[in-house]
Parts: C-alpha cells; sequence; structure tokens
C-alpha cells in the first residue's frame, strides 16, 4: 500500500471487494491554495458531482466542504491538500498543514477538523501527490509502476509515484522549491518567500506576473518570457530524471495551459540531459515521455478520489488503520 516501505499499491479495481462497493459514494477534496473542489463519486473512478469556491480562511473554507457533504452518505473521503503537510501517521500533527505561508493556514488541523463531522475512513496526501495517483491509476501514466506529476500554477509542487507507491519519507517532496541552474539572460530574484530563486520563485505563475508585469496568459507565444520558464521546468526535470528515472513526468497547472510551453520544455530537457541517460523513451524528441495530463483538470480532483477508495477498500477489508496516509 502506498506509504508503507516494501508494500506495491495494487491498481484499484485489482480488489475483491470492488463488486460490493460499486454503488457506495466516496467523497474527494482537492484542496488549493486558490480554490478547493469537492466532488463525489464511485469506485470506478468517476466524479458524479462536483462543487467548487475560493479558498479562504480555513474554518469558513472546511465549513463549506462539511456542509456539501453533510447527508450525501459518504462511505469515506480522500483530500489531496497544498502544503506543506504532516503524512506521518505516529505524529501529534497528523492531518495538518504546517509551515504554510498562505495566511491563516499554518498549523491548522485539516484532517481533524473533517474528523469531528464525518466518522469515516480517510485517505489523506499533498494534492500533486493525489494527481500524481490518479494519473497512475486512470491517467497519463496507466500500466506504468512510477511517474512524476508537476502542478505549475500559484505555487509550483511536484509529486512522485514510484514502484506502485506515493513516495513519503520525512514528510514529502516538495521539488517546486529546488534551486536550479539559472538562465544566462535572467537576472530576476525570484519571488519565493522562504526561497527567493527556487523553481517555485522563478517559474510559478506570480513569478511571471512578477517579472513581466502581466500574468502569463496575457504573454504572446513569441514572448522571451516562454524561454525563460521552459528554461526553469526543464531543469527540474532533467533534475528528476536522473534522481527518480520515472517512466513518465506529466505537466499541470494553470501556467500549463500555454499550448507552445510544453514543446519547448521538451526541447529544453533534451539539452539539458544531452543524451545521458540512454532510455528509448528519451530518444524521440521526448514527445512521449514529457506530456500533459491524462485526466485534463480533473487529475486532482480523481486522484482524491482514489485515495478515499483505497481507505475505504483498506478499511472494510481489516488491512489496518484506515487514517494512515496515502492508502
Amino acid at each position: 500500500m502506498i506509504g508503507r516501505d516494501n508494500e506495491q499499491t495494487p491498481h484499484l479495481g485489482d480488489s475483491v471487494l470492488d463488486s460490493a462497493l460499486d454503488s457506495v459514494p466516496v467523497g474527494a477534496i482537492e484542496a488549493g491554495g486558490t480554490k478547493f473542489v469537492c466532488g463525489i463519486g464511485s469506485v470506478d473512478g468517476e466524479i458524479h458531482d462536483r462543487i467548487s469556491f475560493p479558498t479562504g480562511p480555513p474554518e469558513e473554507t472546511l465549513a463549506q466542504a462539511i456542509d456539501y457533504f453533510a447527508g450525501r452518505g459518504v462511505q469515506a473521503i480522500g483530500v489531496g491538500s497544498f502544503g506543506p503537510i504532516d503524512l506521518r501517521a505516529g505524529s501529534a500533527k497528523y492531518g495538518f498543514v504546517t509551515t504554510t505561508p498562505k495566511v491563516g493556514w499554518a498549523n491548522f488541523d485539516f484532517l481533524g477538523t473533517l474528523r469531528r463531522s464525518f466518522d469515516v475512513p480517510y485517505g489523506w496526501d499533498t494534492d500533486v501527490n493525489a494527481a500524481a495517483y490518479g494519473e497512475a491509476i486512470w491517467g497519463a501514466a496507466r500500466g506504468l509502476d512510477s511517474c512524476v506529476y508537476y502542478t505549475i500554477g500559484t505555487g509550483v509542487g511536484v509529486g512522485v509515484y514510484a514502484e506502485g507507491r506515493l513516495l513519503h519519507g520525512l514528510l514529502h517532496p516538495e521539488g517546486g522549491h529546488l534551486r536550479l541552474r539559472r538562465h544566462p539572460d535572467d537576472t530576476f530574484a525570484g519571488c519565493c518567500p522562504y526561497h527567493g530563486d527556487c523553481l517555485e520563485g522563478m517559474a510559478a505563475g506570480p513569478a511571471l506576473q512578477a517579472r513581466w508585469g502581466v500574468p502569463g496568459h496575457e504573454l504572446a507565444a513569441d514572448h522571451p518570457a516562454w524561454e525563460i520558464e521552459a528554461h526553469y521546468i526543464a531543469e527540474s526535470i532533467a533534475a528528476a530524471v536522473l534522481l527518480l528515472s520515472p517512466r513518465r513526468i506529466i505537466l499541470g497547472g494553470g501556467v500549463m495551459q500555454q499550448e507552445h510551453l510544453l514543446p519547448l520544455i521538451r526541447q529544453r530537457a533534451a539539452a539539458s540531459l544531452n543524451g545521458y541517460v540512454a532510455a528509448s523513451e528519451l530518444a524521440e524528441g521526448l514527445g512521449e515521455y514529457i506530456v500533459a495530463p491524462g485526466l485534463g483538470t480533473q487529475s486532482g480532483l480523481r486522484g482524491a478520489l482514489a485515495l478515499g477508495i483505497r481507505a475505504l477498500e483498506q478499511s472494510r477489508s481489516g488491512l489496518g488503520d484506515s487514517s494512515l496516509s496515502g492508502i
């Protein structure tokens, strides 16, 4: 199971319980720094109903989520949350949002707030790990044993699915805060409140706006911004290839809605790797290796649903504490 050493997570659909769970409603929360998306789905991965609302103060925001699920009969809830979050099952702060710069959310007991309203099994992970999980089960990495998922939007997050499970450790991957080799023509100081010129500080949506004075979607396709943007994302991808050796890289998030950006990133990543990794997947322009999400904008919500389904299956099969992160 995800999050446990030496145990591989089966793809959803392998459980003998599936037929009994076909009609059971499962809740999903994609908790982003800008907006929350809540949905109710089923074990086939389909979302049957959803709602979204802006991310405000934590108590008010969670109250909206609780109101949405109230009376809907959900039998489990999966949560993919912005972070950093505490994923250590034995920790006193398990289920908390921890050191986020988002006002009001630092040290907030996210999971405990939900548990006071719904006594059901929970799946709990980062929003990007949830998205990686959704893509591994139903999306662009289906059938593969590993992938890395990037979301590049208001912030930059990196989720890692490796050998059939989501990667945890001290906490979880925070690849958006890696410092990378600078573009030779770049003098921008960066805007991350913790690290200045890390990947997030140089390539997230707020960095585009701070650097160029307008949001990214207002910049022309031939604007020099995109060469610099592609450089930083590609440098990060090259690092991920060399460090983690994933079978696929998936790029999501609002910044990646610019169609001209993905081909630039592939070109720059290939140049950065410079033929060092001798794998056939890297030999043909990276067109099938660095890809857009197979689930479109639903990766995070469907990944949260998958976390909820695994929590429910584990709980009903007696495989252990259903509150463990990443189940």
